[in-house]
């Protein structure tokens, strides 16, 4: 008997390949073989939204292969991710290969290991109609949305532009936020410091803070009041009123779900939302792991359920009991809720087994794989131990009507924080004054007080991570979406990143007000929610797509007759971004302008003054030849390249990216540089000082670097052969 399996790529199949032996063949579909076509809508929407499916240009031969590979086998095994989509692209291939039902069946891993792959083998099903539905209703939604709104926008705006049922509200939130901070009006209000000091013995000098009163917690909002207080404490003779030890428990985190995944993976490794689901799908698909072969190394990474199976918690108890000691594992398991309106689908994300740790297979992965699975392998064994615990001490310092507090707390048993501490998105700082051993009623003297205003501030600026949590809290998307709208309104410019925050940009603002203006529904947050549940209703068997998509249909073609007649004779200018820099040709104000290549300074003078100029970036580290400053530039063809400020003058340029860090020998700045391509890429830290000793041509570094990785090659296995 043969056998064929289709699966998506050709990682995917080659570590489930090891795994079934020489009875089946596994080959990748390359993701879709066939979508609604690119140059036309696709969808008969007076037929029932019937949708005109076509093979995807380009994928001819691979079809013709799959055909004459299922054609000879006695049974296939659709074999796709086990989400929406998977299941979509598992009934395309059915329709296209003309595969027969009755020996065609439907196979998912939530995790390519060796035990799961052949019990899902071993127990297939059919291909689930109601999660095509629900994906065919989700494509088909984004097409009208998408094909009916982008072109008004190059009509009435510019060219090239796009809407998205997903993307438009997205883009809204980012606006919104902007409009909180321009309208934000910061209030005043002061805060008060205390240094005391013991008077028997006179030892012990320590910090509090100004609390309030016996009423209650008191911010003082001006001087006037500030001084008020302090004028009334000074007069005072201070003491200890109250000594309050403690003890608190801190939880650890959930184990990760894609959001959470998304958001600590931007907070603590600066990686994307994109780049952190590439390579999570690399660790999910397999990797060459010296000793073990292509080995997939974590649970599927598209999902929303925080439900952990019960082997794998044995496993993670077992190994810190082992590790770290009885004492960090807890009497029973830690199970954590899914929210209600997760699908639940499949287990939180957790390593495949807890006995692959990040630094026993640290040489088989990539630098950004490594870092990654670390996270989520860490994540995973804390969310299995016992609390962080700690002694805390409060002291409230009486000083008249007036009462001063200072707070310490140490850590008494690190629990999980021995494995993993939750990043944040804002970095916060605790006072925690380190205090004497003081006794009830003691009296103090003041040594110092020290006043300081400050001011209210507005909500910060959305960065990819906290968009992302405001996308989850509010049901706006699904696990697999998040990481492309995020994409996608950056590269559409409706929003830009700068220094991690988010902010919209003029063109982002002006659609937005187009959209909120003339398509409520579609931009507004609850609707899309709305929306999102209708999806989830389709895919339990509740509701028909085709009805879901004729109730939204209605009421979206008449808000586009609607906003085609109101603009008709109009076009929307989009405000152009001035900046400081000064056009040395005519004196005005330069500003941005959108080019094949990006973006550029240009006169907006035009066409009397032509003068254009790139857009320039100042970065970190100075010029090794010249100690000018560095400058990021952008060559003709869209190419990012460093060099000093002073050209033509002095000529340094290089494609390496400069860094604060200096150089041991010579002090220069160093310069981070990649060296390979692909997998085994490596990027490290070089001197560009051609005097200094460390400094080394980049051709003969690279030669050295490829020598080592070919002798740590042949080590490897001969190790492996060995273990063997």
């Amino acid at each position: 008997m043969s056998y064929l399996v289709i699966v998506e790529s050709p990682a995917k199949a080659k570590t489930i390949g090891k795994y079934l032996g020489k009875n089946y063949k596994v080959k990748a579909s390359m993701g879709h073989l066939r979508d609604l076509p690119k140059s036309q809508l696709g969808v008969d929407i007076e037929a029932g939204f019937e949708p005109k499916y076509q093979a995807i240009k380009g994928k001819g031969d691979l079809i013709k292969e799959l055909r004459k590979l299922a054609a000879s086998s006695d049974g296939v095994f659709l074999a796709t991710d086990p989400d929406r989509e998977g299941e979509a692209i598992s009934w395309h291939l059915q329709e296209l290969l003309k595969l027969d039902p009755a020996t065609t069946k439907r196979v998912t891993f939530n995790e390519i290991t060796k035990k799961v792959v052949k019990e899902s083998i071993e127990n297939p099903r059919e291909i689930d109609a109601n999660l095509v539905d629900a994906q065919q209703a989700r494509r088909i939604l984004d097409r009208i949305v998408g094909y009916k709104l982008s072109p008004l926008l190059w009509r009435k705006i510019r060219r090239g532009l796009s809407a998205g049922r997903v993307q438009s509200v997205a883009t809204r939130l980012v606006v919104d936020r902007e409009n909180e901070i321009r309208a934000f009006t910061p209030r005043e209000y002061w805060s008060l410091d205390a240094k005391f000091l013991r008077v028997a013995p006179n030892v012990g000098e320590f910090e509090a803070h100004f609390h309030g009163t016996e009423d209650g917690k008191l911010d003082p909002a001006s001087l006037e009041q500030t001084q008020k207080i302090m004028a009334a404490v000074e007069k005072s003779s201070p003491f200890v009123k109250l000594i309050k030890r403690g003890e608190k428990q801190k939880s650890p985190a959930a184990p990760f779900i894609t959001s959470t995944l998304q958001q600590e993976a931007s907070r603590k490794l600066g990686m994307p939302p994109r780049r952190t689901m590439a390579i999570a799908q690399q660790l999910y698909e397999g990797v060459d792991i010296a000793g073990h072969g292509m080995t997939g190394l974590i649970t599927y990474m598209r999902t929303d359920s925080l439900r952990i199976s019960t082997e794998a918690v044995m496993a993670a108890r077992d190994y810190i009991k082992e590790v770290y000691g009885a004492e960090y594992c807890p009497t029973s398991f830690r199970v954590y809720k899914t929210k209600s309106n997760a699908q639940d689908a499949h287990e939180a994300i957790r390593p495949t087994s807890v006995i692959l740790t990040p630094d026993s297979i640290r040489e088989s992965l990539t630098g950004e794989q490594y870092k990654l699975y670390k996270m989520i392998w860490s994540r995973f064994v804390a969310c299995q131990m016992t609390n962080s615990v700690y002694d805390t001490l409060s002291v409230d310092i009486g000083a008249g009507e007036y009462i001063f507090r200072a707070t310490s707390q140490q850590m008494k048993f690190k629990g999980f924080a021995a494995v993993y501490v939750e990043g944040r998105d804002e970095e916060e700082v605790e006072k925690n004054a380190t205090l004497p051993e003081l006794n009830m009623g003691e009296p103090l003297t003041i040594e110092a007080l020290d006043p300081e205003q400050h001011f209210t501030q507005p909500p910060a600026r959305y960065t990819e991570a906290s968009l992302i949590r405001a996308m989850e809290e509010k049901g706006i998307g699904r696990p697999s979406t998040y990481a492309p709208t995020i994409s996608t309104i950056l590269d559409r410019e409706y929003v830009v990143k700068a220094d991690r925050a988010l902010r919209p940009t003029t063109l982002g603002e002006v659609v937005n007000t187009l959209m909120t203006e003339r398509f409520p529904d579609i931009i507004d947050v609850e609707f899309t929610a709305s929306m999102e549940e209708n999806l989830d209703r389709i895919e339990s068997g509740e509701v028909n797509w085709k009805q879901t998509l004729q109730d939204f249909y209605g009421g979206f073609a008449e808000n586009l007759e609607k906003a085609e007649a109101a603009l008709k004779d109009e076009r929307i200018k989009v405000p152009e971004e001035e900046t400081d820099v000064v056009c040395e040709l005519c004196g005005r104000k330069m500003v941005v302008k959108s080019g094949r290549f990006g973006k550029f300074l240009a006169c907006p003078g035009y066409p009397e003054c032509k003068n254009t100029k790139a857009i320039v970036e100042e970065t970190p580290g100075e010029c090794p030849i010249c100690a000018g400053k560095i400058l990021k530039k952008k060559s003709k063809n869209g190419y990012v390249y460093y060099g000093c400020e002073k050209f033509p003058t002095c000529t340094f340029m290089t494609w390496d990216v400069p860094q604060k860090d200096r150089c041991d020998l010579c002090g220069k700045t160093l310069f981070k540089r990649s060296f390979g391509r692909g997998k085994g890429a490596t990027k490290k830290l070089v001197c560009a000082n051609e005097q200094c000793e460390n400094f080394v041509p980049q051709e003969v570094r690279e030669k050295k670097e490829t020598t080592k990785k070919t002798a740590t090659k042949k080590t490897t296995k001969k190790s492996a052969k060995k273990e063997s």
